[in-house]
């Protein structure tokens, strides 16, 4: 759209050139809908919110809500899902709590506000505080441009990334799961960080096999499979490309 372009009734309301530029993001507003038709269940806000609170299994929720495990269980694999709500295993149980995000601290703020429930936990930390994580190096460029909230999101896409080496995201799934339009996410993750994602979790990957071929006995499919290929050809072809050296190479050199 032509930023001086004139709107078909002019009321003497001022459409700057922000507001016709967002309007037109309509993959945005689309991640933000599903987030909504996601919790347009009140069963679903429900265990969400309860999960803002309290870490629990599928047994003591299904008691609390007054529904049946199946029903919950259905619920939770949504919400997962879609990365508001996260789970760890202890033994035979499953518990599940909110995931500590800034989408996750917005939406049960919205909640409680809707519904004017004072949050006992608001002052004594868990879900509505959430903990900040290491700063990003002050010699990054790109920063400067983008608010806190967003540059936190994308150290929270790098965390997750750089934690799970040996799974392959999408940018379709980071950006549903941290509520971001996947072409700013790859325009803030390139300015921050300076390359782009695949490239720089690339490097990641190269790092850690590099170290895991000279530090263990791993084979070299193990290693591959370690850093997220499931090619132990197209895994060494990479390596090389990026080191030099074939992963059998580097071995014998240790």
């Amino acid at each position: 759209m032509d930023d001086h372009e004139l709107i078909p009734h002019d009321h003497g309301g001022e459409i700057n050139e922000n507001l016709r530029e967002n309007i037109e993001k309509t993959e945005r507003f689309k991640t933000v809908s599903d987030v909504f038709k996601l919790l347009a269940d009140p069963s679903r806000v429900r265990i969400f919110w309860l999960l803002c609170h309290c870490e629990e299994c599928v047994v003591n929720i299904s008691y609390l809500t007054g529904m049946t495990s199946p029903a919950v269980s259905h619920h939770l694999r949504q919400l997962r899902a879609a990365g508001l709500i996260q789970s760890r295993r202890e033994g035979k149980e499953v518990y599940y709590k909110a995931s500590a995000t800034e989408q996750v601290r917005l939406l049960h703020g919205a909640i409680e506000m809707t519904m004017e429930i004072a949050c006992p936990e608001e002052k004594s930390g868990d879900i509505s505080s959430v903990p900040e994580l290491p700063g990003l190096d002050d010699n990054m460029g790109g920063e400067g441009r983008y608010s806190a909230q967003q540059l936190e999101t994308i150290r929270q896409v790098h965390d997750l990334l750089t934690e799970n080496l040996d799974r392959r995201f999408t940018i379709e799934e980071l950006s549903r799961r941290f509520l971001i339009n996947p072409s700013s996410l790859k325009e803030m993750f390139k300015a921050v960080y300076g390359k782009s994602l695949a490239a720089h979790i690339k490097e990641h990957r190269m790092e850690l096999a590099a170290r895991l071929l000279r530090e263990t006995d791993m084979s070299v499919a193990e290693v591959a499979e370690r850093v997220g290929y499931e090619s132990q050809s197209k895994f060494s072809a990479e390596f090389k490309k990026s080191t030099g050296v074939l992963p059998t190479e580097l071995r014998k050199s240790f």
